[in-house]
């Protein structure tokens, strides 16, 4: 394992996650940023296999992202807004998201 790049770490993690989940499903996942260390493609397909999954039966996926792939997948995308040292969670369009993330790469 410490031969693997980080991206292929994440894809091993997720084989034995999905592996898993076909066994003994379980009603929800939640994953923090696990495209964050792939590339373009790999990111498609792991936003692709969630969709698929999720369609497929009564398990939900939870998922945080600052990357375009998952977002364009999903259901339904909350964004979470700091105003005054308070965070306000809120359901926000596909286009307001894939705005942020676009504003938010051209600035790092």
């Amino acid at each position: 394992m410490k031969q693997l790049s980080g991206g292929q770490k994440t894809v091993v993690a997720l084989a034995l996650i999905f592996a898993i989940q076909r066994c003994d499903p379980a009603p929800f996942y939640l994953f923090d940023e696990i495209d964050a260390a792939l590339d373009p493609q790999y990111r498609t397909a792991v936003g692709n296999m969630v969709r698929d999954l999720a369609d497929r039966g009564s398990t939900q996926f939870i998922t945080t992202t600052f990357r375009p792939e998952l977002v364009k997948v999903a259901d339904k995308i909350y964004g979470v807004i700091h105003k005054n040292r308070v965070s306000r969670v809120t359901v926000v369009s596909r286009e307001e998201a894939l705005d942020f993330i676009e504003h938010d790469q051209s600035h790092n």
